[in-house]
């Protein structure tokens, strides 16, 4: 190591060192003096006084609202979009894996808006639970007890968010829930290690918040079980001590503070959650430790980190208790930089066939953050959904992280992270990920994928112990794919997944799915090896594709995937099935271990653009699973010399592009030989090439970026035509070398030519009643119509030129794209074969039923001597672009309860600083609000909650490319829209 570079890590370890020894203390302590005991789930069943939970297989599940009330403030285009750089390489090792060695269905047909499942497995049974319901299981997945409501233990209560633990260390469960009157929980712990037979204490009452505790997590240590809610800026951890409700006894309880915890604005997503040892060695009391997330996307915070707090409870003088100030694990830590906003924090956000986007569970880690201890070290695993696509696009994967520290209380950080999709099909949305670590270290994951042409599905993954850092190495399993679609965008804010304590290896997870109605699925699998004898061969690492010869080296990689060492392993090869090459690999390989091989034998793939299919595997005599004995690879003799640009990278089309922008390509080398100096060009419009040398050397399959060293101009409105290539000398195949791409400026204010009397003279309808003008386009936005639903409006249109066709959209979804399903008026024709004078016709604006009521853009267009353009954004010769407001109202004139006579006003601070404020004292539930960009794009979406009597929300958008951006504030079914200008 450097001398310098020493001295930096050394004040870097003394600065955090000296930041972990600041403390403060607790909030709030108290006793829970409310308690009691409650029978046996067995002694209910026998009086007849358990209380059942009733599911309808007919019932249609209502939508439910929001799970996270208020999200965390987003600042539009602060966060660099790049491709996530932990993204694990699709060419990864990926090991040949068993099908879950058990599935069941915990509950069917759930009457709820989302299930939020949870559940834990003990040493003989497994609890599951959902929202206002539970049911117990024998470990073969038979049920011990019907479905049973919650309140059948937690005193009548059913409001529901249970989360099911089992305490190892002291070979009990936990059932908890949230308590709404008022706001706090209630805990319910077993008083035996059998949840059918033993009776439960009851604490009601706990730790009070003061506020809705939203997306509660529990967790268990040896000093208390803790607990942390989404409960504003005044975020608390709660404890409460753990072995006076073991013995059902009057328990105290501890509140703490997270100093300098920012989740951005007040009542930001604050989505704290405590280590849980439920499962390995018992640690040490005390240092308990917080995680959060932070994503440089938010309002206050400059770069993605990983924050830590640590906390020590005193129960002999509570006062004296704890909490550290964070400790910040950021690049180059281990922290990679992360997206952890979609769709700027709106719900809807993986497609899925059928129904939908749904709901990815952004801006929080994921249902738990579990600890295990170990015999040389202490290990966590947790996980979060990161959006792992670059610019312009979005895609949801899974960031799992595991921390190590050497002993308790030493420095938690990074051994390894990664970004995981679907290594069965990487163009998956792969999400809601939860994890857990078993005895041996291996690494268990269960997830959510889905896409526009796959229906929701629970899969689960996994990684060896000494598998390379940062990847899921385990071919991916199904444990159950739904048969029919979500029908809303929500989905389950919890899964969870946990080790059997009996074994200390198997992993049990459950899971949200739709079969049709809402169900939880349990699908119990093992990563680790429980077979003697099992040997395979796992990739073919030589020969590869590129130059070949008709004596190609053989190399093999073999790994034991069984309990035995192994020796003297029979392996073989061939190539397009002909003669088996049989050989002996003398080993040893170790459990667990990876070992190459490499034949004496050779192989002929001597023939010029041929490819060759070459199979390798074990033989060995007794092998107990033998599909993950073989693999086969294709090979091909690549031609020398065969380069092509496979991707015009940037710019892309968006509205307020510059005067200089930066041209970038991907360039590949499809050929067998590695390359320097290639020559790669560009041309824009057809124009002369720009010529420039990519220098390599770059390898055979690899791919490099290069960015032109000039700019282009693209600042005009208007479309560009781009085409990129290669032009290497002797290329074998040109038909690779280039690629084209359409960029488009775009400002969608269609700017048409109305000097002759085309276009609008007159609008009115709805209460609309503007005589106007020559303006091409024109923004009139501040004029408001009326349109019922299901009840045509009058609309009429006066020009000034004959053969005007018009057409009449209003933007129903607020996406600022106008689509043919939001036409209203649909090309009817004014003064057919006529030429200059004033004419005047009246029509029919049909809007209907279903759509959402409130304020929407509506666009009024017109065309002369032929039909409007089905884009709304085009460009004609001759016409008029007019833009209005339409608001959406009963058709029997119902009031407006959210707005009534209040409207939506936009304050422009300056610095593209605005301010959105509606007053109204008489609505006090939360409204959500949107920007939208021109391209359809949310780029804000969050809640906000009414305060003082109106609702006032910032928006920042000095970060945010400039344009024309649409504001919306409202329920899901009304609002009020307004546009805003970003210069």
């Amino acid at each position: 190591m450097k001398l310098k570079n020493y001295f930096l890590v050394l004040l870097l370890v003394c600065g955090l060192s000296m930041q972990a020894q600041e403390t403060f203390g607790p909030t709030s302590t108290g006793v829970i003096t409310s308690y009691e005991f409650v029978p046996s789930i067995a002694e209910q069943m026998a009086n007849g006084t358990l209380k059942t939970a009733e599911n309808d297989a007919d019932a249609v599940p209502a939508e439910a609202p929001p799970k996270r009330r208020i999200g965390a403030r987003i600042v539009p285009g602060k966060s660099v979009k790049q491709k996530d750089l932990a993204l694990q390489a699709e060419d990864a090792l990926i090991y040949s894996s068993r099908a879950p060695i058990l599935t069941f269905e915990a509950d069917e047909n759930s009457p709820f808006g989302v299930t939020d499942p949870t559940g834990a497995v003990g040493p003989n049974h497994y609890i599951a639970a959902w929202n206002t319901g539970f049911r117990i299981f024998d470990k073969s997945g038979n049920p011990l007890t019907p479905e049973a409501l919650l309140g059948t233990i937690l005193t009548g209560n059913n409001t529901g968010d249970p989360i099911v633990l089992y305490d190892k260390f002291a070979d009990r469960f936990l059932i908890t829930e949230f308590d709404d009157t008022p706001n706090g929980f209630e805990v319910a712990v077993s008083a035996g290690p059998n949840p059918v037979t033993d009776g439960w204490h009851v604490y009601t009452n706990v730790f009070p918040t003061g506020v809705f505790p939203d997306y509660t997590k529990f967790s268990i240590w040896p000093d208390g079980y803790y607990v942390t809610a989404n409960i504003g800026s005044a975020n608390r951890v709660f404890v409460v001590e753990r072995e006076q409700m073991l013995d059902g006894l009057a328990a105290q309880f501890v509140a703490f503070p997270l100093p300098g915890i920012s989740a951005p604005g007040p009542g930001g997503f604050y989505s704290p959650q405590v280590f849980n040892a439920g499962s390995g060695m018992e640690p040490a009391a005390g240092n308990a430790t917080v995680v959060f997330l932070q994503d440089d996307a938010f309002a206050g915070i400059t770069e993605d980190h990983i924050k830590l707090w640590t906390i020590n409870v005193d129960w002999t003088d509570t006062a004296a208790s704890t909490v550290s100030a964070p400790v910040e694990l950021a690049f180059p830590e281990g922290v990679s930089p992360f997206n952890a906003v979609f769709d700027g924090g709106s719900f809807s956000n993986a497609p899925q066939l059928g129904g939908p986007d749904v709901d990815v569970l952004q801006q929080t880690i994921s249902n738990q953050a579990q600890f295990r201890k170990f015999a040389t070290h202490n290990s966590v695993v947790f996980n979060f959904a990161v959006d792992i696509a670059g610019p312009g696009e979005e895609q949801a994967g899974i960031r799992w992280y595991e921390l190590r520290q050497d002993s308790e209380g030493m420095p938690w950080e990074v051994y390894q992270e990664g970004t995981y999709v679907s290594n069965d099909d990487p163009t998956r949305y792969t999400y809601q990920g939860s994890m857990a670590m078993d005895s041996q270290g291996n690494i268990g994951m269960g997830y959510i994928t889905s896409k526009a042409d796959e229906r929701i599905a629970v899969r689960y993954t996994g990684r060896f112990a000494l598998d390379p850092l940062g990847t899921m190495s385990v071919a991916e399993q199904t444990i159950g794919i739904s048969t029919a679609a979500n029908p809303g965008v929500r989905f389950a804010d919890y899964v969870h997944l946990t080790v059997d304590p009996a074994d200390g290896d198997t992993f049990w997870h459950i899971a949200e799915y739709f079969t049709p109605g809402r169900d939880d699925i349990v699908g119990v699998f093992k990563i680790a090896p429980d077979l003697a004898n099992d040997v395979g061969v796992i990739a073919i690492n030589e020969p590869s594709s590129g130059t070949l010869s008709d004596t190609e080296t053989v190399e093999i990689l073999v790994r034991n995937f069984g309990t035995d060492t192994q020796s003297d392993i029979p392996v073989s090869f061939s190539v397009d099935g002909g003669t088996v090459i049989n050989e002996v690999f003398p080993g040893p390989i170790a459990v667990g271990e990876n070992a190459t091989y490499t034949f004496t034998a050779t192989a002929d793939m001597g023939t010029l653009g041929t490819t060759y299919s070459i199979s390798a595997q074990t033989n060995l005599v007794g092998d107990e699973f033998i599909p993950n004995d073989g693999i086969t690879k294709e090979v091909t003799f690549l031609q020398p010399d065969d380069v092509g640009v496979i991707s015009i990278d940037s710019p892309s089309s968006g509205f307020g592009l510059s005067d200089a922008e930066s041209v970038t390509v991907t360039v590949e080398n499809f050929g067998g030989e590695p390359q320097t100096d290639i020559p790669v060009f560009y041309t824009l419009d057809g124009g002369a090439a720009v010529n420039e040398t990519v220098p390599g050397p770059l390898n055979t399959g690899e791919t490099t970026q290069h960015t032109f060293a000039g700019t282009v101009d693209l600042s005009t409105l208007g479309t560009y035509e781009f085409t990129a290539g290669t032009e290497l000398v002797g290329d074998s195949d040109e038909s690779n070398d280039d690629t084209a791409k359409t960029v488009e400026n775009q400002l969608c204010q269609p700017e048409m030519n109305c000097s002759f009397g085309d276009g609008f003279q007159l609008v009115q309808g709805g209460g609309i009643d503007n005589p106007s003008g020559c303006e091409g386009y024109a923004d009139f936005t501040d004029q408001i119509g009326e349109f019922p639903l299901a009840t045509g409006t009058d609309m009429t249109f006066t020009t000034g030129y004959g053969d005007q066709f018009i057409r009449v959209w209003i933007d129903f979804n607020d996406d600022f794209v106008f689509t043919l399903d939001e036409l209203v008026i649909d090309n009817v024709e004014i003064a057919s074969g006529s030429a200059a004078g004033t004419f005047t016709e009246t029509f029919t604006a049909n809007v209907p039923d279903g759509v959402p009521l409130g304020q929407h853009l509506m666009r009024c267009k017109s065309n002369w001597d032929g039909p409007v353009p089905t884009d709304a954004c085009a460009e004609t010769t001759y016409g008029e672009t007019e833009d209005y407001t339409a608001d959406v109202v009963p058709a029997l004139g119902v009031a407006d309860e959210v707005f009534g006579e209040s409207e939506m006003i936009i304050i422009d601070r300056g610095n593209n600083q605005f301010e959105v404020q509606l007053n109204n004292p008489a609505y006090t539930d939360l409204l959500n609000i949107r920007v939208v960009n021109t391209l359809g794009q949310i780029v804000l979406s969050n809640w906000v909650q009414n305060e003082n009597g109106g609702y006032t929300y910032p928006i920042d958008m000095s970060y945010a490319a400039s344009g024309v951006y649409l504001v919306r504030l409202g329920t899901t079914k009304q609002g009020q829209v307004k546009r805003i200008i970003v210069r």
